[in-house]
This record gives structure tokens, sequence and C-alpha cells, in this order.
């Protein structure tokens, strides 16, 4: 079974990238199931019912979120009503929506995917992460009731990922940080057989300052003032991390993913 991960679709270069690419790599690539975070995907903030059609039309089957899940009007009917639109599992008792979902494949394998989110540098106001996470692995058991799991550990610090790689090592086919829109070069698989991504990086216009332009981004590092942040419009590059499972669950291989835009391809 091979799995893509794609890092934060940022508004529309990174959907506009999803329809052109996805449904060729889906058969190119042999792609069992392709998981995505699309907590930009609206204008660079959060996520409507109209951009999650456009993301599954394009072929995703699972999308994931974070801090941004909520800045959209209308967004708790979506997650509400769709398995497979799924916030932070370990936000408050009593957000709407879930935090993990089990996704059966074409071929009928079932792959539970947790979306998590970091607390050092982020929104404190949010559950502990690791303490879920021992009752997320009591849930979900690689070779038990699923096939295979997929983390999205969406955090600023780089530290805090790697830590929550490390206790999912051996009991996850997958755990792969988004959020900083930037990937990172350490796709690896881990002593006990999780891959290992720090960062996924995005799906956006890498011409810019992490999907914004650098003209409206540039008066707040050198002034004081408050400018509205305009979203880039240029060609984005898919960013992500591919994996093949093998019949325990655990990777077999994991290799990066970038195409189109400004990054060098892998593919």
């Amino acid at each position: 079974m091979k799995i893509l991960f794609l890092g934060d679709i940022v508004a529309s270069p990174g959907r506009h990238a999803l329809k052109k690419h996805l449904p060729r790599l889906r058969e190119d690539l042999g792609l069992s199931m392709v998981v995505a975070n699309g907590e930009n995907a609206a204008a660079g903030r959060g996520i409507t019912a109209e951009t999650a059609a456009d993301i599954f039309a394009a072929g995703v089957d699972v999308i994931t979120l974070g801090d941004h899940t909520f800045d959209q009007k209308g967004v708790e009917d979506l997650l509400a009503s769709n398995p497979r639109v799924i916030r932070p599992a370990n936000f408050p008792g009593g957000t709407v929506g879930r935090g993990h979902t089990v996704f059966t494949t074409a071929e009928g394998k079932k792959v539970a995917v947790i979306n998590l989110i970091g607390r050092v540098f982020m929104r404190p106001l949010v559950d502990c992460p690791f303490q879920l996470t021992k009752q997320l692995q009591k849930e979900y058991r690689l070779g038990g009731n699923v096939d295979a799991i997929v983390v999205d550990m969406h955090c600023e610090a780089t530290s805090e990922k790697c830590t929550m790689g490390h206790v999912w090592d051996g009991k996850a086919s997958l755990v792969v940080g988004t959020h900083t829109h930037i990937p990172t070069s350490d796709v690896r698989i881990q002593p006990l057989g999780t891959a290992y991504q720090t960062d996924a990086g995005m799906c956006g216009d890498y011409e810019s300052s992490l999907g914004v332009t650098f003209e409206s981004v540039l008066p707040g590092f050198v002034g004081v003032q408050r400018t509205r942040f305009q979203q880039a419009g240029g060609e984005a590059t898919l960013s992500g991390v591919v994996v093949t499972i093998g019949k325990n669950g655990l990777a077999e291989s994991a290799e990066p993913f970038r195409l189109g835009g400004a990054l060098q391809p892998t593919h």
C-alpha cells in the first residue's frame, strides 16, 4: 500500500496544483490513498465546504486541519457532517467535529488518520497531545483493527514534532509534521519502522513568505504597523512525503515528494 501525504494547501495556487497534478499522480505512483492538510485552503486561512469539495474532487481522501480550523464561517457544519475532514484531536472536549477517522481504501485496507496539534509556541488552550496519544494507541493498533496509521502533528516546534515521531515509532505507519510551510530534508524510517518527516512543507507558491506576498509581509518586519496579508498567486509546488507500507502496517520505504512550482522536483 502506498500513501501520499501533502502539506498545508495554501489558497487557490495550492488547490489549482492539486487539480492539475493529483489525478495523474494517483495512477502514476500507484497510490492507495492521499491525505492532505487543508487548514489554509480558503484564502490562506481555514477551510470552507466549497474548498473542501474542490480538494476531494482533485483526489484527496482525508483532509486534516490545524490552528486555523475555525477561521471561516460555517466550518462547524462541515466538521459535523463529513468524517473525512478532521480537526486536531486534542482540541478541548466538546469541540465540534472529530480528531481522527478510519478511511477504507479501494483495496479494502483500513487506514486510521489522526490529527494532533502542538502546544509549544502555539495557542495554549488545547489538551496535551502526548497524553492523548496514549489513548489513541490503545484505540488503533497496526495489524489489529487497522492496516495503517497516519499521524499529522500540526505544530511550530521541530523538537515537539520529533518527540511525537518517537512516541509513535513502531505503532504508526507515518508521522509527519505540518504548519511551518517549509519542507524538511529529514524523511526517514525510524528504528522501529515508522516513517517520519518533521514538516511536509506546503502546497503553495514558494516565491512568497509562506504563501503570502513579500510586499504585504515586509512592512510588519520593518515597522510596527499592521498590514493586510495578500496571498501569493504564482504556481504552487506540491510538497509532502510518499510512504510504502508493508503488511505489518510499518513503512517499507519513505521519500520526499515535490512537484511543480519553484522547488526542485522529486517526481
